[in-house]
């Protein structure tokens, strides 16, 4: 075979490879959302026509896995790694029980040369591993399910309350997905790590970014690489013109929306998160540096990022785009009475909760030598630990319900 031949052999393979897995996902997951667009457009017309509708429950954690299939596919073709000739090995990647359902979605070339080592126990693992989940348990349980109670009773009934109200319930979803989710990767990079696994760090204190850019550098990290890797360099990155850089960022956030969700409302959440970059580096193109004390200027713009982080999640708690548009116009039109939810004390623990994560994180932000969990010393580890793993079966919330990112 002359390489011209295996050459065109090796692009059939990856781009029917591809095409095979995103067609997956899409039967799973876009299908009655395509079909459902597409009734609506020919409905504007007058035109009436039926797409069947297949009722098929979507696989767990789908979204994931397929981008690590096609990440494995891309690797092999560009010669980055060798593939796999052992298909246990390889099914041992894609199905990797702690990351499976939810991630990180991990690269062939970190977790591969892993699975052919031997495993033997380490206590420094084993210790780290641990507080890594002690940790992601108490974002789950402390904080996630602790205030999603008070945001699925104001979103779902937005109507019913105040700006007040669904201001608060913003503020509190925006801590809720972040814990739910990186709460998550800290169990599943934990109980790897306790195994012998390295796995990728997945957030990294994401609401201390002071850019759109830098918090997608912190936020959700093994997809946004991935979609870095795969999609936004492929298109040309910023090696292009400076226009079509924009067109490529814009494009790379668009197609990260949809792959949230079969909903438009992540279709804008995503357009959103695509405009902010745009705007950002028009910004610091073509007006001039402000002129601040360097620490203020810091907090300032990390606030700005956070607040325009906020706003984004609105579209994507939101049932649907209409509500998110009437919760929109309700914060700053309809002021009234705070609603409580299961009282003044349940609120209370949320914030708290919510500053001990807070509190942890400007710890470590600016590496401050305040040691507990991470005390180099064992006796006051353990306490810390203990003490640690008390507070949170004192006050967790066990009926929270899944992880939000288990329907992606």
């Amino acid at each position: 075979m002359s390489r011209f031949q295996e050459q065109k052999w090796r692009k059939t393979a990856l781009v029917s490879g591809i095409v095979i897995n995103l067609g997956i996902l899409f039967f799973y997951k876009y299908y009655e959302f395509a079909g459902s667009l597409i009734t609506d457009f020919f409905s504007w017309f007058g035109i009436g026509i039926s797409i069947p509708q297949w009722n098929v429950l979507l696989p767990v954690g789908i979204s994931f896995y397929i981008f690590q299939v096609v990440g494995y596919a891309v690797d092999v073709y560009r010669g980055t790694i060798k593939a796999e000739k052992n298909f246990i090995v390889y099914a041992l990647f894609i199905s990797f029980f702690p990351q499976l359902v939810a991630g990180p979605i991990e690269r062939a070339r970190n977790m591969l040369p892993q699975f052919k080592e031997k495993h033997k126990f380490s206590y420094e693992n084993f210790d780290r591993g641990l507080r890594w989940m002690l940790w992601g348990f108490f974002m789950k349980l402390c904080v996630a399910d602790r205030i999603s109670t008070y945001v699925d009773a104001v979103y779902n009934n937005y109507m019913e309350h105040s700006g007040t109200s669904l201001l608060l319930a913003t503020f509190f979803f925006t801590f809720q997905i972040y814990c739910d989710f990186a709460g998550y990767s800290l169990i599943a990079i934990g109980s790897s790590r306790i195994m012998g696994f390295h796995l990728m760090e997945n957030f990294h204190r994401p609401y201390f970014s002071r850019s759109i850019k830098e918090f997608w550098r912190r936020w959700h990290i093994s997809l946004s690489t991935w979609f870095k890797d795969y999609l936004y360099i492929p298109l040309g990155g910023n090696r292009v013109s400076h226009w079509r850089h924009l067109w490529n960022l814009f494009v790379t956030f668009l197609v990260s929306g949809i792959w949230h969700g079969a909903n438009l409302t992540f279709v804008l959440w995503g357009t959103l998160h695509g405009l902010y970059q745009v705007v950002g580096i028009e910004k610091n193109r073509l007006l001039p540096q402000v002129k601040a004390p360097r620490k203020l200027h810091a907090v300032l713009n990390c606030l700005v990022t956070f607040v325009l982080v906020m706003f984004a999640w609105i579209f994507f708690r939101a049932n649907d785009l209409h509500s998110a548009f009437e919760i929109i116009g309700r914060i700053f039109t309809h002021q009234g009475a705070l609603f409580t939810g299961e009282g003044i004390p349940s609120l209370l623990l949320g914030f708290m909760c919510i500053g001990i994560l807070m509190l942890k994180e400007l710890k470590d932000e600016l590496s401050l030598k305040i040691y507990a969990l991470d005390s180099p010393h064992y006796g006051v580890r353990i306490a810390s630990m203990s003490l640690f793993l008390a507070f949170i079966i004192l006050s967790a919330s066990f009926d929270g319900g899944a992880f939000i990112y288990f329907q992606f």
